[in-house]
């Protein structure tokens, strides 16, 4: 048996809140998500400052066999093909920030959530997009990632966190710190969600 390839054009979407200017935030959803879903609980720092925009991974399936519900969810990989898998979504992120910054300069902010904050990681390490600050949210920094481009890098993480547990936070950083990495380390007494209160201190302080 022979593997072949060949390059093909899909279409993928993003939404955005907000109206368009210096400060612009891109946020990257978790396993399961959906972009329209994920973008509401950023209504919190919609405040007519800043412009917000969710690009929705490019595999989208459904969470549940049953029939009755048949809710869809969307995720950024899995492990059958990574490496191409990384590619494309790196290069459909760049293609997203082009379409909406359309060459304009501003102070760029991605978050990236559980599934999404390494998505987000990878981004930053390979992509051409001009970011200022990453904001890694209830996931990992991949251990194949190198995050000296990162200018400015804020891990976030609950207490209760069930997936990033206090054991996985604290290799993360032993990684960065090998790496000679500055971040800053910030928690809240929470699970695996995004903390409104959290969110609008971090909104609060430019990349």
């Amino acid at each position: 048996m022979q593997e072949h390839r060949l390059a093909v054009t899909r279409s993928a979407r993003y939404f955005t809140i907000g109206k368009p200017g210096r400060d612009v935030w891109f946020v990257l959803h978790g396993y399961g998500q959906l972009a329209a879903r994920f973008l509401s609980r950023f209504d919190a720092i919609d405040d007519g400052t800043r412009l917000i925009v969710a690009p929705e991974g490019l595999s989208r399936f459904y969470l549940s066999e049953d029939a009755a519900e048949r809710r869809v969810g969307a995720t950024w990989m899995t492990k059958e093909d990574r490496i191409s898998e990384i590619e494309d979504y790196v290069r459909y992120l760049d293609a997203v920030y082009a379409d909406v910054m359309g060459g304009a300069k501003g102070d760029v902010t991605v978050l990236g959530f559980s599934q999404g904050a390494t998505t987000a990681c990878r981004w930053m390490a390979l992509g051409t997009s001009n970011v200022g600050r990453l904001i890694v949210w209830g996931g990992e920094v991949p251990s194949d990632t190198d995050m000296h481009r990162a200018r400015r890098l804020s891990l976030v993480y609950g207490s209760r966190d069930e997936y990033f547990t206090a054991k996985v936070v604290a290799a993360t950083e032993a990684r960065l710190r090998e790496q000679q990495t500055d971040f800053e380390l910030v928690s809240f007494d929470g699970g695996h969600e995004i903390d409104t209160a959290v969110l609008k201190k971090l909104a609060l302080t430019a990349p």
